[in-house]
């Protein structure tokens, strides 16, 4: 199940101390956002960037946070002075951020892609906080592990992926054998209608270019080659008390329908909605309660016809890969993860052609092997052999930590 039940239900105005992993990107963005329009219910306690300091420092000192923490260590002096006068605490490196996430904030939003995530993240959870889960890498890498520790510390998890938090609203988890499966969706990214042949001479620019989502760059190419779909799946599994054969997947280019769950009398609950995160992120903020956001109201009429096709297996072998690497289980999906991380920047810094992804993942995960997973030192093991394997295969140059920990969208 994925929220505990442990906690009492806050009241609807009560006011709700934040803290914001990756406040620069754009989920971090859209999250001030959503705070700024109800300064009164909020309280922002911390607030991480990876590389901006500028903006870290701007959203800091207009929200009043209590820490900002810079990611990037080097940067430690820049983040100080630009806070210089204002009482916020600055702190830097990666054992900022997870001092960050164990401050006493009552609700935290893991916006954090990538592996880089997930310390942060378990940080949270183990100190029994709404977390509000905008990483799937965190339960790609570590699920079990991180599932288990939302069982012993009564944390919350939130999903915010519009289409976990689409089947979260959906999904009856009080009765959850009378679901038959859960259906993610899929706008196909920007390449659904091109043949193998066009899709190999695909250039960065193409591939970040969303046709309905405005993401970062690592995101966008995973949406590209459908894995951003294939992570999502896993972590599917790992959420919603089904097994990984009931959950299928469905292209939808309209991205209007975010996810559904089929029940076994058949009928199909869906939720449905402009494509905007911060309709997802408003569910998770406010949650248990709803609060209003400034996402366009969906016009069906104006929309007129909604369509839906199977992903092509041939042209989308990153879906074949990640349920793979799930039946496979143990560390086998951290290996999928981080093959993939690095295969996304070999094509970003042009060193990779597209097609290349899903390659260098396939070989990565057929020479490291999979091992079973007792803790976060195993995700750690895994995640550095399959970096190091990914980038001989990929024949990319460079130190084999090429961990991805930009927040989305910068």
């Amino acid at each position: 199940m994925a929220v505990s039940t442990a906690k009492p239900t806050p009241a609807p105005n009560a006011l709700r101390r934040v803290t914001i992993l990756g406040a620069t990107g754009s989920i971090g963005c859209n999250t001030l956002d959503l705070i700024d329009r109800q300064p009164d219910c909020y309280q922002v306690e911390a607030l991480t960037a990876h590389r901006n300091v500028d903006l870290l420092a701007a959203q800091a000192r207009k929200f009043a946070a209590r820490l900002a923490v810079i990611g990037d260590g080097e940067r430690y002096g820049e983040l100080k002075a630009a806070l210089a006068g204002s009482g916020i605490e600055a702190a830097a490196g990666p054992d900022g951020i997870i001092e960050a996430a164990e401050r006493p904030a009552d609700w935290l939003m893991a916006g954090i892609v990538g592996a880089a995530g997930l310390g942060a993240t378990m940080a949270a959870v183990r100190r029994g906080a709404i977390v509000a889960l905008a990483n799937k890498e965190c339960l790609v890498c570590a699920g079990e592990l991180m599932m288990q520790e939302v069982r012993r510390s009564g944390a919350t998890l939130l999903p915010v992926d519009s289409e976990h938090n689409a089947i979260f609203q959906v999904f009856d988890f009080d009765r959850p054998e009378g679901v038959d499966r859960i259906i993610l969706t899929a706008s196909g990214g920007p390449f659904l209608n091109l043949d193998v042949t066009a899709m190999a001479q695909v250039t960065p620019a193409q591939a970040i270019a969303h046709p309905n989502w405005d993401m970062g760059s690592k995101i966008s190419v995973d949406s590209a080659t459908m894995m951003n779909k294939g992570l999502e799946l896993i972590e599917a599994y790992h959420l919603f008390p089904v097994d990984a054969d009931r959950i299928e997947i469905l292209i939808h280019p309209q991205s209007v329908v975010h996810s559904l769950v089929a029940y076994v009398d058949g009928s199909v609950l869906a939720q449905l909605g402009a494509p905007d995160m911060r309709t997802p992120i408003a569910y998770a903020l406010g949650w248990p309660h709803r609060i209003p956001t400034p996402a366009e109201r969906l016009d069906l009429a104006r929309i007129g016809s909604l369509a839906f096709e199977a992903p092509d297996p041939k042209r989308f072998p990153s879906l074949r890969l990640a349920r793979e690497a799930l039946a496979a289980g143990g560390t086998a999906p951290a290996i999928l993860n981080a093959a993939n991380e690095v295969a996304v920047e070999g094509f970003l810094s042009e060193h990779l052609g597209f097609l290349e992804i899903a390659r260098v993942v396939e070989e990565t995960l057929a020479r490291v092997p999979s091992e079973a997973l007792a803790d976060l030192a195993d995700v750690d093991r895994a995640d550095d052999a399959a970096r190091r394997v990914a980038r001989e295969v990929a024949g990319l140059p460079g130190a084999a930590d090429s961990r991805f920990s930009v927040v989305r969208g910068g």
